[in-house]
């Protein structure tokens, strides 16, 4: 490991990466912690030496997304603490390691809440080939799951979905169906419009987007469809997998993601202010959405490069 020859966290941990990236399974893993540490440590740690890096250091790196992306940031801390943990094995730090949780980290940050561990979510990396799946299954159940993970959308938001709040490739979910109880819109990408027309081939005389017998699908429907496939997520999990890959991949503010979930940005004033500008950019966020978990994320990206 070439990190023993030098004491710069930069290098030190790309190597422990390269060195760990036999043992993770899925070929992406190992890319995601480059992505990671290089979004969020690096700015901070990325001059330091390994020994030189302490708790306050760590603090600053986790405190600007701890409440914002918790999630992404538990993974980015258990990250950083195995790195410092390799740097100690190789004696480039004597101290202990700051980015330990137990017994002191925990005496730092807020605990966070268990929501989103109620809500099992899919690790992003692995939504390409879940997705690909998912389209040979027949059913229902099966289209409204696509469309769901691929709106970012809660599941009541779809299931009581009506084929008249559609406009073209606009998709205006009424307040009274929102847990904001606001009027959110939602711009709909190339997938799930063949998701609509698909649905509405199989039961034409429905109100509802996705239904059988003209009925809306069941509640448990596309969480009894994951079970069947042996997948142990939840279908709200898959919101958390958008939101964890929208911060570690995706180039888009804050706030953009945030209204893509239907969040309530903090300064309604500025919200009201910039709803066009931001629906754009939703549009443009889903786009890449949608390539990601269809698996042509990278290629989108060489288009445009071209």
């Amino acid at each position: 490991m070439t990190g023993v020859q030098t004491c710069a966290l930069p290098i030190f941990a790309l190597d422990y990466i390269e060195t760990m990236r036999p043992k993770w399974r899925n070929k992406k893993h190992a890319d995601q912690w480059v992505s990671t540490i290089r979004t969020y440590a690096f700015p901070i740690l990325g001059q330091m030496r390994l020994d030189e890096i302490d708790t306050p250091h760590v603090q600053e790196v986790l405190m600007p997304i701890w409440l914002k992306i918790p999630e992404s940031a538990s993974r980015l801390r258990g990250r950083i603490e195995k790195i410092l943990s390799a740097a100690i094995t190789y004696k480039h730090r004597q101290a202990s390691n700051p980015a330990v949780w137990k017994g002191h980290l925990e005496n730092l940050f807020p605990a966070h809440q268990e929501s989103f561990k109620h809500h099992k979510a899919l690790a992003y990396e692995e939504l390409p080939d879940f997705m690909e799946t998912l389209k040979e299954v027949e059913g229902m159940s099966a289209l409204a799951l696509q469309f769901t993970i691929l709106n970012a959308s809660r599941t009541g938001e779809v299931l009581l979905g009506k084929r008249s709040e559609i406009n073209g490739d606009i998709w205006t979910i009424p307040a009274t169906r929102m847990k904001a109880k606001q009027e959110h819109q939602v711009p709909l990408c190339k997938r799930s419009l063949e998701l609509l027309e698909i649905a509405y081939s199989q039961d034409p005389e429905s109100e509802y987007l996705f239904s059988r017998n003209r009925k809306p699908l069941s509640n448990m429907g596309m969480l009894t469809l994951l079970k069947r496939m042996k997948y142990a997520v939840t279908v709200h999990g898959f919101r958390s997998s958008f939101r964890d890959w929208a911060a570690e991949r995706a180039a888009y503010s804050h706030e953009v993601c945030e209204m893509a979930l239907a969040h309530t940005i903090g300064n309604k004033a500025e919200a009201a202010y910039r709803r066009g500008d931001l629906l754009e950019a939703r549009r443009k966020l889903m786009v890449d959405w949608e390539a990601y978990c269809m698996g042509n994320f990278g290629k989108v990206v060489a288009l445009k490069a071209a």
